[in-house]
C-alpha cells in the first residue's frame, strides 16, 4: 500500500512560489510525482494535461479562492483535496469540508505533516473496493427522486426542493455513486468527515435516520437506504446518471 501511495501525482496550488518549490522538492523526495500551479486557471490546465490523484489547494489564491475552487472541483469529481489555510479558524475548517475537502492543514506547518496526511487520504481512497469508482455526474436521480449536485439539493418526486445539510449531502451522494453496494459505517465515515473520523462515531447513523426522513422513508421498513446487519447501509434502488 505505501508503495502504491508514494507512487501518486500530486496537483500543489498554492500562489507562494517559495512554497509551492519547497512542497514539490519535499513530495519528490518522498517519493511522489509532483506538479504544480499557482492559481485557479493554472489548476484547471494542469488537471487538464494529466491525470493527478490528490490535490492540495491553498484556501487564499488570486482570482477564485480555494473554496470556490473546491466546490467547483467536487462537482466534476470525488478527486482528493487537502486545503491549505493560513487563518486556522473553525469557520475555514469547517467551509472548508462543507465545500467538499477531504482534509485541512494550517499554515505554517512541517512539510513530513503533510506528507502524513497525504498518504491518509490516499489510504481512505484506495481502500474501497475497484467496483466503488465514483461517476462524475450533474444530477442523479434514483427511485423517483433528484439530486442536483451543482444546486446540491434534493428533489422529491412531487417536485419539490428538500434541502440537506453538508453532511447529509455527502453521505447520499457517496451511497447514489454505489448503489446495491454495501458501504460499511467506516467507509461512509471517512468520506463524510474526513480526517475528524473517529471510529467509534455514531454519526453515520444519526444521518441515516435523517436521511431517511426527508426521503420520507418509514423507518421500521425502509426501502431506499436498506440496514445491513454487522455491516453497514446500502442502497437499494438503481440510480441514473446525467453528466
Amino acid at each position: 500500500m505505501r508503495g502504491m501511495e508514494t507512487q501518486a501525482r500530486i496537483l500543489v496550488v498554492d500562489d507562494d512560489r517559495e512554497i509551492r518549490v519547497l512542497l514539490a522538492e519535499y513530495l519528490d523526495g518522498n517519493g511522489f510525482r509532483t506538479i504544480t500551479a499557482g492559481d485557479g486557471a493554472a489548476m484547471w490546465q494542469a488537471l487538464a494535461a494529466a491525470p493527478v490523484e490528490l490535490v492540495v489547494l491553498d484556501l487564499t489564491l488570486p482570482g477564485e479562492d480555494g473554496l470556490t475552487l473546491c466546490r467547483t472541483l467536487r462537482a466534476k469529481s470525488s478527486l482528493p483535496v487537502i486545503m491549505l489555510t493560513a487563518r486556522g479558524t473553525a469557520v475555514d475548517r469547517i467551509l472548508g469540508l462543507e465545500m467538499g475537502a477531504d482534509d485541512y492543514l494550517t499554515k505554517p506547518f512541517e512539510p513530513r505533516e503533510l506528507v502524513a496526511r497525504i498518504r491518509n487520504v490516499l489510504r481512505r481512497t484506495l481502500t474501497l473496493p475497484a467496483n466503488l469508482e465514483a461517476q462524475e455526474a450533474k444530477r442523479m436521480s434514483f427511485a423517483g427522486w433528484l439530486l442536483d449536485l451543482v444546486a446540491r439539493h434534493l428533489v422529491s418526486p412531487a417536485g419539490t426542493a428538500v434541502m440537506l445539510s453538508g453532511a447529509e449531502f455527502r453521505l447520499l451522494k457517496v451511497l447514489l455513486e454505489h448503489p446495491h453496494r454495501v458501504l460499511t459505517r467506516d467507509q461512509l465515515l471517512n468520506f463524510t468527515k474526513g480526517r475528524d473520523a473517529d471510529p467509534f462515531d455514531r454519526s453515520i447513523d444519526l444521518q441515516i435516520s435523517r436521511l431517511r426522513q426527508k426521503l420520507m422513508e418509514d423507518a421500521k421498513a425502509p426501502m431506499l437506504i436498506k440496514t445491513v446487519r454487522n455491516e453497514g447501509y446500502v442502497l437499494a434502488a438503481t440510480v441514473s446518471i446525467e453528466a
